[in-house]
């Protein structure tokens, strides 16, 4: 029997971004404030109290995501309610949350996405950020 060869994590991030449309961060503000996107961070408690929150976004550790998002399951976020949900996945530089969306397209939330550039695009964009503690 064969054995493929090994994908790198480079040619995993370029086959998952394939599959759907990252979101820019004045885009991803834009369907936020329309209603139509729920902003999940998923970067770890150290990266937001250093480099704080974004007001609205709700906060799921990237451990813990697809049990709270599935809109089935039994450890679902109250804001995840449909597969239909448009989910931004948001980490610190735009490469986990890419694995994260794939991740929650396999769950059947089809909308998933990822933000580009992460929480450092969105903070360089001068979009809302308010200190971890706020």
């Amino acid at each position: 029997m064969a054995v493929s060869a090994p994908t790198g994590i480079d040619a995993l991030l370029e086959q998952v971004r394939s599959t759907y449309a990252r979101i820019g961060p004045a885009q991803a503000y834009e369907a936020f404030r329309a209603g139509d996107a729920l902003l999940v961070d998923i970067r770890y408690q150290a990266l937001r109290e250093r480099d704080g929150l974004i007001p609205g976004a709700l906060v799921v550790e990237r451990n813990e995501l697809e049990w709270r998002l599935d809109p089935q399951g039994s450890h679902r976020a109250p804001e995840a309610t449909s597969h239909d949900l448009r989910v931004v996945v948001i980490c610190n530089e735009g490469y986990a949350s890419s694995l994260a969306a794939a991740s929650l397209h396999a769950l059947g939330l089809h909308r998933a996405t990822d933000l580009t550039g992460g929480f450092q695009a969105w903070k360089s964009a001068g979009l809302p950020v308010s200190p971890s503690g706020a």
